[in-house]
């Protein structure tokens, strides 16, 4: 086995232990308690997403988007990567601000759920 340092970390590692995010992330769905909150995540994961792919549908830096805002760019990096990992989740002002900076709009819907039913009964739970 050879051992080699990563330039950019500057940690060991070997070419046969590395994997790949979706090799990681196949392993890790195997384990219940990831999976929920995995699952927990999805909703901020797609607002992320979202914020991403409109400002690169923009073709537009950081740097350019933090200039419109009026902010500095450490603020849409942030914003960008989930807000600082739930310590601060953005205000409508803010996301509002981020779309008009990418050439967009914010929309915000609510959408219905089906009915949930219980294991046990097959039924509703009442409200």
């Amino acid at each position: 086995m050879t051992l080699t340092f990563s330039p950019n970390l500057g940690m060991p590692f070997t070419d046969s232990l590395m994997k790949t995010h979706d090799e990681m992330l196949r392993e890790w769905r195997q384990d219940p308690a990831f999976v929920r909150e995995y699952d927990s995540l999805a909703q901020e994961f797609a607002l992320f997403d979202e914020l991403l792919r409109a400002r690169q549908g923009a073709g537009l830096t950081q740097a350019k988007v933090a200039e419109r805002m009026a902010t500095q760019p450490s603020v849409v990096a942030r914003l960008e990567a989930g807000g600082g990992r739930r310590k601060h989740s953005p205000s409508l002002a803010t996301l509002q601000k981020y779309a008009a900076a990418v050439g967009c709009r914010l929309e915000i819907k609510m959408v219905r759920l089906p009915p949930q039913r219980t294991a046990a009964t097959g039924t509703r739970p009442r409200a």
